[in-house]
């Protein structure tokens, strides 16, 4: 089975480099462009199913990646992205400074603490294994490709399960870019990159 795990389209809030967390920010015109490129480029490849983020950018990116085809889009909770709490619509560079109490958020992910009401890696990785075993592995018999379109640090979840590392290594090659695939195949006891 492949699965194709793809980062939703630029939002507003990307171009203005702000983290946005669990809120609900829409695609820019830039984000739906790239979206229904990423879909014209993979109209030959034919998916089984589409998981997505319930929120508005990753579920209108797979509309948008699907276009006209039957494939059904199933939206789960476990899909969206890390919350920030009280620190979101704030910019990234404010978490990249030392002074910064989120700065290990991006050099040393095991040593992060999240603002008040905010997500901890470990909750998110909770969360992005409970989806791929009760979701995704079990169909590995009978499905020959899904897609899974979510969010830049909640894709990192999935792959620290897929991967089999823990947080210290949860950005592993680093982010990926909007409308970025990246592919993974699983025969039912291994996963492997493709």
């Amino acid at each position: 089975m492949e699965v194709y795990i793809i980062r939703h389209g630029e939002t507003i809030w990307n171009a203005a480099g702000k983290l946005q967390g669990s809120m609900d920010i829409e695609l820019n015109e830039k984000g739906r462009a790239a979206a229904g490129a990423l879909g014209e480029r993979l109209e030959g490849v034919s998916f089984d199913r589409i998981y997505a983020s319930p929120l508005i950018r990753a579920y209108e990116t797979a509309c948008l990646i699907r276009g006209h085809r039957n494939i059904p889009i199933i939206r789960d909770d476990r899909l969206k992205e890390i919350c920030f709490g009280v620190a979101e619509g704030t910019h990234h560079d404010e978490w990249r400074t030392e002074e910064s109490p989120y700065h290990f958020f991006y050099t040393k992910p095991e040593c992060y603490v999240p603002p008040k009401q905010g997500e901890s890696f470990q909750q998110v990785c909770d969360r992005t294994k409970s989806f791929l075993e009760e979701v995704v592995e079990p169909a590995w018999k009978n499905t020959e490709r899904i897609m899974i379109v979510a969010h830049g640090a909640l894709n990192k979840g999935l792959m620290c399960h897929i991967e089999k590392h823990g947080i210290e290594d949860y950005w592993g090659k680093g982010l990926q870019k909007n409308c970025e695939a990246t592919i993974f195949t699983y025969d039912g006891t291994m996963w492997r990159a493709k």
